[in-house]
């Protein structure tokens, strides 16, 4: 078996083959609601007001800039969120939920929970609790790690 096999046992490949099966199960689950996995996080600031702007949701999102503007578009056409100028910067807008997308985030995240709970079927709280501590981790060093390559010299 060797080390190019061992590759396949490290928490990098299972946290990915893991993220891509959570995705999966989400997108058949949110799709009869019209989201998709990639609005969770613009939903949630959207419904928290924690950003409502594009450059606010990006950066919560952890997502680029281009990206997060080509996941609006859609988001408007589908009818899930709508813009208002600003009326402090008159070249950005606000962002809000409309109401069809508040009525549905609800089902939306008991669907997730529901899927969530059936991944970790078999798992104590307690060790579902010690998995997102474990990931949250992992996840903070990610950023740490990137932020650190982005100010190196030579970026």
């Amino acid at each position: 078996m060797g080390l190019t096999f061992e590759v396949l046992s490290t928490p990098g490949h299972l946290i990915s083959l893991a993220a891509r099966g959570f995705a999966r199960l989400s997108e058949a689950r949110l799709k009869p609601l019209g989201f998709g996995v990639g609005h969770l996080p613009v939903l949630i600031a959207l419904q928290d007001g924690r950003a409502n702007t594009q450059r606010d949701l990006a950066r919560f999102a952890k997502i680029e800039q281009p990206s997060m503007a080509q996941m609006l578009v859609r988001m408007e056409r589908d009818g899930l969120i709508r813009r208002t100028p600003d009326a402090d910067d008159g070249r950005s807008s606000r962002i809000a939920l409309t109401r069809i997308a508040r009525a549905r985030l609800p089902d939306a995240c008991a669907a997730l929970f529901e899927g969530n709970g059936e991944a970790l079927s078999g798992f104590t709280d307690a060790e579902a609790a010690q998995l997102v501590g474990l990931l949250t981790r992992v996840i903070a060093n990610l950023d740490r790690i990137a932020s650190a390559d982005e100010s190196s010299p030579g970026s």
